[in-house]
């Protein structure tokens, strides 16, 4: 069942317009696809909202309606919530321990990242979608197709 992983960078996308909210809004119209975002993603984007709100990009009211029709995205199976396990913990220190010193990895990207190499060895991902540069680069040197939305 190959798909697209979702980084909550690119995730945020969906909900608020922004550079590559097109590309992110094709993959989501692709008729076949699974689409896969980790648990952490549903913890992030909640806090991508309230920072919208903090920078005046959007109102009180808007987050509680980007956060009601993210999580209706998620009844709907819009979707699938990978659960995080301690194999994903012990693979983001794999990671930082690689990368970290080399490049900015940070913890919860390097999270997100395990929950994608994970995932991709067991259904082979068509792709890591991600709109930060310096973790589509790790993910792409872990063996990782991606696509960076900004950047199409």
């Amino acid at each position: 069942m190959p798909g697209y992983f979702f980084d909550s960078s690119a995730l945020g996308k969906r909900y608020h317009p922004e550079v590559g909210t097109a590309h992110v809004e094709a993959l989501f119209q692709a008729p076949q696809p699974s689409r896969f975002i980790s648990r952490l993603s549903v913890v992030e984007l909640q806090s991508v909202f309230a920072g919208k709100v903090r920078t005046r990009a959007i109102t009180g009211a808007d987050l509680e309606l980007l956060r009601a029709r993210f999580l209706q995205d998620i009844a709907r199976r819009e979707f699938r919530v990978i659960r995080m396990t301690n194999e994903h913990y012990r693979e983001a220190e794999r990671l930082i321990q690689q990368h970290g010193v080399r490049r900015s990895l940070r913890t919860l990207d390097a999270l997100q990242l395990s929950v994608a190499l994970a995932l991709h060895r067991r259904v082979t991902l068509d792709a890591f979608v991600c709109a930060d540069q310096g973790l589509c680069s790790v993910a792409q040197e872990e063996g990782l197709r991606i696509i960076n939305p900004e950047f199409l």
